[in-house]
């Protein structure tokens, strides 16, 4: 499950999509009205072959129970980008949209990618309510230090899609065959002197040993990776 919020950050949330759907998961979009203002439900449907959710009040039909049935059979629970607004929900348990709903409804593991500017992200209201929900087990990543929408730099930019999708795979693999495992793979090119001007190297572009580390990683593992 995938919760989408009214940030600008939203365009990357496509991307994202676009990357879980290809690691083969199966992806349901919930889109609050806000996000629907940066981006369309239509961009999701087309990604994931699959119903936008955008209201709570979706009717019930046969097994289908909404918000319930959402919350039940996620695996996992991202909400990117996670605005000011929808972490102080999530924090106190208000439940008002389809996302919180749903929230409310889900015992999956939580990844929220907050998304806001510098000053937003370091009020000590919003440290407060992304304290509360680490505190009850969700895990954070990013934000990134970098432009942000007013044109200031600071921190409060959405991690990208890849550091998303790597959050959520070792998340999603956390209870794995390796779980509690260390795990080293070396990888890459290696040089050795001949002298201090010559070297012996060979052309490895690692690329073997990263998927290795992504293994095991997936299998609960917690994995280093020592790369030429």
């Amino acid at each position: 499950m995938l919760g989408v919020t009214g940030g600008i950050a939203a365009y990357k949330a496509a991307d994202l999509t676009s990357k879980l759907v290809q690691q083969g998961a199966t992806v349901d979009v919930v889109l609050t009205e806000a996000g629907s203002s940066f981006i369309s439900a239509t961009t999701f449907e087309a990604i994931t072959s699959r119903k936008v959710h955008s209201t709570a009040f979706e009717p019930w039909h046969g097994s289908w129970h909404g918000h319930i049935s959402l919350g039940e059979e996620a695996d996992a629970f991202i909400v990117a980008p996670a605005t000011a607004n929808v972490i102080a929900k999530l924090a106190h348990g208000i439940a008002d949209d389809m996302l919180t709903t749903a929230a409310l409804a889900a015992t999956c593991p939580l990844l929220i990618a907050p998304a806001m500017e510098h000053s937003m992200y370091h009020h000590a209201a919003t440290q407060e309510n992304i304290g509360t929900l680490l505190g009850r087990g969700a895990t954070m990543v990013g934000p990134n230090q970098g432009r942000l929408a007013s044109g200031d730099v600071g921190d409060g930019r959405m991690a990208e899609p890849v550091e998303i999708l790597g959050a959520a795979r070792q998340l999603v693999g956390r209870n794995g065959s390796l779980a509690g495992m260390n795990v080293v793979v070396t990888a890459g090119g290696t040089v050795e002197p001949l002298d201090p001007v010559r070297y012996i190297g060979n052309r490895s572009s690692g690329r073997m040993g990263y998927e290795l580390a992504q293994a095991a990683i997936d299998e609960g593992a917690d994995a280093v990776l020592i790369s030429g």
